[in-house]
């Protein structure tokens, strides 16, 4: 078994989360994120909403990064490879923790300078079908001083939270329970990329 889907699929078992460094090649991330520069530079961008269906609505005080979606059947072949990745700890996630996920859903994430996203769970009435989400960083350099952190209350067994804050570092990929970990993104002093997708239990 790949060492580094056992780690993942262990520590989602485990713990709820992981993160893991390094998880693409240095030349991948720099091809994804050229590419993404190229959609961002076409205006393929929107600015990004809450919610779903009638009830989704772009909230600037909540959150205002920008974001590009990724059509299942006309992504790139970049995109593709990303997915088939994806796709193998959809598949070890079911034989280890028997999650019953089904598909695959995703954006490219960009978060100006400034940019925010407000406390919140990824898994709430609407889309109940989330069931972990996925996120790949695709920054190019990242320090403390940038800020931008992902910060994750993680639930202890007497009831109070645990504070894990996460660096966007290029090649980092951070993988939790989209029902039980309530995250937000801090504010940054950086422009700040991602992929972030959802292991969904539908087609």
């Amino acid at each position: 078994m790949d060492p580094v889907l056992d780690r993942i699929s262990s520590e989602i078992y485990q713990n709820s989360y992981v993160i893991v460094d390094d998880f693409i090649s240095e030349e991948f991330r720099k091809a994804l994120l050229k590419e993404q520069t190229s959609l961002l530079e076409a205006g393929k961008f929107r600015q990004a909403a809450i919610g779903s269906g009638e009830k989704k609505l772009v909230r600037p005080e909540i959150r205002s990064d920008e974001v590009l979606w990724m059509d299942a059947e006309s992504i790139s072949s970049l995109q593709a490879e990303y997915w088939e990745k994806v796709d193998a700890i959809r598949q070890i996630l079911n034989q280890r923790c028997f999650l019953g996920l089904r598909s695959f859903e995703g954006h490219f994430a960009r978060y100006p300078v400034g940019s925010f996203y407000k406390r919140h769970l990824d898994q709430f009435q609407q889309v109940s079908y989330r069931v972990v989400t996925v996120i790949l960083y695709l920054n190019d350099s990242w320090a403390e001083s940038d800020e931008g952190a992902l910060r994750m209350y993680i639930p202890q067994e007497d009831g109070s939270e645990l504070i894990r804050d996460v660096l966007p570092i290029g090649g980092r990929l951070v993988v939790f329970l989209s029902g039980e970990i309530p995250h937000e993104v801090l504010p940054t002093k950086k422009e700040r990329i991602s992929i972030t997708g959802w292991l969904k239990n539908i087609d």
